[in-house]
């Protein structure tokens, strides 16, 4: 390495066998980066980290470097992530809407994800077919292995730590849908939820999706409302992070329209870059400025070409360009902006 990163050991003739051995790897890029992960795995060892505590670090690395191995390959495809019970059983109509939005999805060239247990998970892959599936399980006592759909498929994923696990569903996934469940699933619901309205994750679709006869998300949102909204603990504008419907086709088309004009966001500098599948018109951006001046810290929106950044990084050049200077908190603000572009006239 030419320059070594000012994250380091401490101690110069560790740090520049370090060096070597990256240079000896003969990496393709961010060789930085490496330098810096195998100088905290030392550091750890340095500063006498208990045993356990290097078992967690380990494990968590080498699952999540599993999952990215995985995912690699389909990484331009997108996957449509559905949490619910384990509980219910085949035939049931949360199972059967489960499995039908799994066809949805793969009918419209998705992939869907699911825990890889049984219940809504066996559905939602069972109606998307194994080569459209992924499998992320989590190891536990009482649901030892995969469900048949995907228990053989190099698709599957085991995790021992539900931290690991989250992290993999935020990362690959494009949409999400909640059917109903218990505890495991409100634990998604409501940590998804916090995590776009504080921008800890990128806005994707989130639908509710409850089957026929169910009152489930219906009642949660009473819930929601009278208790969060009507305490002042959320913003009218947080109810916009989500979509609650009784209809998968209605469920599946949320998923395909959010992408319908807006594409991906990247901040760089100081502002926040909404990348775009066509151009928008001069109205639509005088419109845009004037109805969400609340979440523009400075300046305007404005188009733009693609940033140093991202032509470093060969970052969705092709595609059209707007930027802000985001003020960093009207993350469903912004959610509302993005449903705004997709309802545009192309």
């Amino acid at each position: 390495m030419d320059k070594l990163p000012r994250y380091r050991t401490g101690k110069p003739k560790l740090d520049e066998a370090i060096s070597d051995l990256v240079d000896e790897a003969r990496l393709r890029g961010d060789t930085d980066l490496t330098f810096e992960m195998i100088v905290t795995a030392l550091r750890l060892g340095l500063e006498d980290a208990e045993r356990g505590d290097l078992k967690l670090v380990n494990a968590a690395l080498k699952e999540l470097r599993y999952s990215f191995h995985v995912f690699g390959p389909y990484r331009g495809i997108p996957k449509c992530t559905i949490f619910g019970s384990a509980r219910i059983k085949s035939g049931q109509p949360a199972y059967e809407a489960a499995k039908q939005l799994g066809k949805a999805m793969a009918d419209r060239d998705w992939m869907v994800m699911t825990g890889a247990g049984p219940g809504i998970m066996a559905a939602g892959l069972e109606g998307a077919g194994s080569e459209n599936s992924f499998g992320i399980n989590i190891e536990l006592p009482f649901e030892a292995s995969a469900n048949e759909f995907i228990a053989e498929d190099p698709k599957l994923i085991n995790f021992r730590y539900f931290f690991t696990r989250k992290v993999t569903f935020m990362k690959e996934s494009t949409g999400y849908a909640m059917l109903p469940g218990g505890f495991g699933t409100m634990d998604e619901a409501f940590e998804l939820l916090t995590l776009m309205q504080t921008g800890k994750t990128h806005l994707t679709p989130v639908v509710l999706l409850d089957p026929e006869g169910s009152t489930y998300w219906d009642r949660w949102d009473d819930f929601v409302r009278a208790e969060l909204l009507g305490a002042g603990l959320i913003s009218e504008a947080d109810m916009n992070l989500f979509m609650i419907t009784s209809s998968v086709e209605e469920a599946a088309n949320e998923m395909t329209r959010f992408y319908k004009t807006y594409h991906s966001s990247r901040a760089v500098g100081q502002r926040l870059i909404l990348r775009l599948k066509r151009e928008i018109s001069n109205d639509e951006l005088a419109s845009l400025n004037a109805e969400y001046g609340d979440i523009i810290e400075d300046g305007a929106i404005e188009r733009i070409d693609a940033t140093d950044s991202e032509v470093r990084d060969d970052d969705n050049l092709e595609l059209h360009r707007i930027a802000f200077r985001f003020d960093r908190h009207g993350h469903a603000r912004l959610r509302m902006m993005i449903d705004n572009l997709n309802d545009g006239t192309e």
